[in-house]
């Protein structure tokens, strides 16, 4: 008689002890689903034709904040009218400076030196402030950049002749990088820059978009609620599609239309408008028109 109560309360124990892993590998999974967006990796990559070596590519990735500012500063060459020359060269001097990132310090050689291209307000490049901010420090270097014959030097020599830096060959270290993005980011490549990023954790701004817009391209833009239309074809409408792709993560922006192609948080790629396999886009009337770039926010709904 023992040995039955021994045996039942060895199989109930069993049971209870399978139930309990049951109920922990459900909890597990549950919880898992709902943190796997921590197990993104955020990057935002440009895949373009490598112009140094014919039938290869480039392939170059960026943190999401690093490629705001590579937005950017490529956007503010294009909005000053430069070649897509002097955005290579710019985002090849910012990733030396400051990993292209909007540091406020210095270093021994330059300890007053501050932000995106580490200028420096002993040296005539500005105050403190402004060379804090981005939009004047992007421009600043181009005004130098512009005051001489940048397109026919290497790009590490037209670099250490803006920045005069101790370190004069260090530029050419970011040249791929450089040359990936800003030949996405001027428009020259179609469809090549895409973001990889964790679901939006707000609503977007469509006002705050549409004046980085003003700010950064010198473009006019109409805020909408969940979206921002901006009219452009061609070559600058990807100017204005990669920028927002680019500028995704820090604007909660889901999706972005172009030229018939859409892009989507979601997915993280550009596909054909037709082919989208999300709703981002979904019941935001009227339709997109086919003369300007449309970019959708999350909200709050």
């Amino acid at each position: 008689m023992k040995n039955r109560r021994r045996r039942r309360w060895g199989s109930c124990l069993t049971v209870i002890l399978g139930v309990a892993v049951l109920v922990a590998g459900v909890v597990a999974a549950v919880n898992w689903a709902t943190d796997s967006r921590q197990f993104v990796r955020e990057r935002c990559t440009a895949v373009v034709p490598d112009p140094e070596r014919p039938g290869e590519m480039l392939n170059q990735s960026l943190a999401p904040d690093q490629a705001a500012n590579a937005a950017l500063v490529a956007g503010t060459s294009v909005r000053r009218g430069m070649q897509a020359r002097a955005a290579t060269i710019g985002l090849a001097t910012a990733m030396q400076e400051s990993k292209l990132r909007n540091i406020d310090y210095g270093d021994e050689a330059g300890p007053d030196s501050r932000g995106l291209f580490q200028q420096r307000p002993s040296q005539g490049w500005g105050t403190q402030a402004q060379v804090m901010d981005p939009v004047y420090a992007a421009n600043r270097f181009f005004q130098e950049l512009a005051t001489f014959d940048y397109a026919s030097m290497r790009v590490t020599q037209a670099a250490q002749r803006v920045q005069r830096s101790a370190f004069p060959e260090a530029y050419a270290q970011h040249e791929p990088m450089a040359r990936a993005f800003a030949s996405a980011l001027t428009g020259h490549s179609p469809g090549a820059l895409t973001c990889t990023l964790r679901p939006a954790e707000g609503a977007g701004d469509a006002q705050a978009v549409a004046g980085a817009l003003d700010a950064h391209l010198g473009l006019a833009a109409t805020a909408e609620p969940g979206r921002v239309v901006v009219p452009a074809t061609g070559r600058e409408a990807w100017v204005v599609a990669h920028w927002a792709v680019a500028q995704a993560a820090a604007e909660h922006i889901v999706a972005v239309q172009a030229d018939g192609r859409v892009w989507e948080r979601a997915t993280g790629q550009w596909v054909a408008v037709g082919d989208a396999g999300s709703t981002a886009v979904a019941g935001r009337a009227p339709e997109a028109p086919a003369d300007a770039v449309v970019i959708t926010l999350a909200t709050d709904d």
